[in-house]
């Protein structure tokens, strides 16, 4: 089989690239190629599927404004109705260290003239508008009051997939099993039942194994899975449907779901897991965040986990932003990786952005020069401090 794209990984980086591709230059063949058609233990799936506004690198600000335009119109980008029920309740970033606030306040201003909401408050304003949480050891927050939420997870990754299907990509399950190359140039991929695939270009798109395909080629990324244990918790004297997402200061996250809420911790000893270990690592919740859900609002003191579920990072340990564009050392071979936690929000820019390299050679939407893989060699960091 010959196409002129091949992506190996269908999850949402995949398909927003197949989407981009057929819709920027219709008679592109492309080829969609995933291991696992259900996405069991897909970073897609297993998202908190929020989006933000609130980074502290401009880049990354660029990247979510497309991607809440994006999601807002997500019925007339891709045709497909029903829309991804985006419930825009903001981030509520909380901070405790007196120095903060004029910190929060210099990011809020770039923020803003990206063209984010952003706004820095004071621990009275914090009261008055959550007066269920106890504010006493904050100095500021920032929030943003729009363009910030979450979302359907599954619905974008549908709709890019679905739309993509229409204008011709071919979807193929199966897991690749080995990529030739030969003087920088890629041959084929073949595949477990045998299948070859030749392509004029080829994405790596498969999250946490991809570092593995690429260290069949010689090249190596600083990218491993972490794994991040979420729990869905009842707590009746809690109940605030309408609450942000809070980015406690105590290393916890929450966000309302329904009448419960979501919330997770970065371990302590958080370091690289087994590509294929997904349990859950069940003593957080007693041990780490109970207790600072509590410490947070008296309204947490009686609360039941309901559910748990267990995703993967494709965690970038060099200064944990996307690595995007071409590989150094190949003429054909792209990849789209290392996302850290945010991949899902940056989805509708980074399919785009790859689309546009392969079909134009160059960034036109969005400049991503600055996540290039390059900058893993040349020792240039991307530091972003607000990583989820």
């Amino acid at each position: 089989m010959r196409v002129d794209v091949a992506i190996v990984g269908g999850g949402v980086m995949g398909a927003a690239t197949a989407y981009w591709l057929t819709r920027l230059a219709p008679r592109t063949s492309v080829a969609l190629i995933e291991a696992d058609p259900t996405h069991a233990r897909a970073a897609t799936a297993l998202s908190v599927a929020s989006i933000r506004q609130q980074f502290t690198t401009a880049i990354n600000v660029r990247i979510s404004r497309f991607g809440i335009d994006f999601i807002r119109n997500f019925e007339v980008e891709t045709g497909l109705a029903g829309g991804l029920g985006l419930r825009e309740q903001g981030y509520l970033f909380l901070a405790r260290r007196p120095e903060a606030a004029a910190f929060m306040a210099d990011v809020a201003q770039m923020q803003r003239a990206e063209g984010a909401a952003t706004v820095v408050l004071g621990p009275a304003e914090i009261a008055r508008r959550w007066p269920w949480m106890r504010c006493d050891d904050l100095s500021a927050a920032s929030f943003g009051p729009r363009d910030e939420g979450w979302f359907d997870n599954m619905g974008l990754l549908r709709g890019f997939a679905e739309a993509a299907v229409r204008a011709g990509t071919t979807r193929i399950a199966g897991r690749v099993v080995r990529i030739a190359a030969s003087g920088g140039t890629i041959g084929a991929l073949a595949l477990a039942d045998g299948t070859e695939i030749s392509a004029g270009a080829v994405v790596l798109a498969a999250g946490t194994r991809t570092p593995a395909m690429l260290g069949a080629l010689g090249v190596a990324i600083p990218v491993e899975p972490r794994k991040r244990t979420v729990f869905v918790v009842d707590a009746p004297a809690a109940r605030h449907k309408e609450a942000p997402l809070i980015i406690d200061p105590s290393g916890i996250y929450l966000r309302p779901e329904g009448e419960m809420w979501i919330t997770a911790i970065v371990p302590d000893d958080d370091k690289a897991c087994d590509i294929d270990d997904f349990e859950p690592e069940l003593h957080l919740f007693e041990d780490e965040i109970w207790p600072r859900l509590w410490a947070r609002a008296e309204g947490f003191a009686a609360t039941r986990v309901k559910r748990v579920w267990v995703g993967q990072y494709d965690y970038n340990s060099f200064d944990q932003n996307a690595i995007i564009g071409a590989v150094p050392g190949f003429r054909d071979l792209y990849l789209l990786n290392g996302f850290s936690g945010h991949g899902l929000q940056q989805s509708p820019a980074m399919g785009r952005g790859m689309a546009e390299l392969i079909l134009t050679g160059g960034w036109q939407s969005l400049d991503l020069s600055e996540l290039s893989p390059l900058r893993l060699t040349e020792g240039r960091r991307v530091l972003e401090r607000a990583v989820v």
